[in-house]
């Protein structure tokens, strides 16, 4: 089974707005790990309530510019090109492991200090 479809389902549910769509391809049970936090999200309830607020949690101006993947063995690593208002260009990977076909763990990988200067 080739994952990278699903991690582009929900890179394109994103896009769209449709983050009830994009909480359908994970366990009920995942986690969403973020650099700089102390604990992780756990639960795709918390999940999808925490997508509310995903416009206050990107830069102001923040684009993605290119995006692909590489899959392995029951994961999928997104690398994220983007840029922001204060920021012409970067970089960021995101780690999206499976069971089966259904997202477990999500995990982002970020230049935490360019983040902050990007707000």
């Amino acid at each position: 089974m080739t994952l990278t479809p699903i991690v582009q389902r929900g890179w394109d549910a994103i896009g769209a707005g449709d983050f009830d769509g994009l909480v359908e391809d994970y366990v009920e049970d995942m986690v969403l790990v973020m650099p700089g936090q102390d604990d992780a999200l756990e639960g795709r309830q918390a999940f999808r309530s925490a997508l509310d607020g995903l416009g206050g949690m990107l830069p102001p101006g923040f684009e993605i510019t290119e995006l692909r993947h590489l899959e392995g063995d029951g994961e999928v690593v997104s690398i994220v090109e983007w840029k922001s208002s204060k920021i012409g260009g970067s970089q960021l990977s995101v780690l999206f492991r499976f069971r089966d076909d259904k997202i477990y763990e999500e995990r982002w990988f970020i230049d935490t200090e360019q983040w902050r200067r990007a707000f």
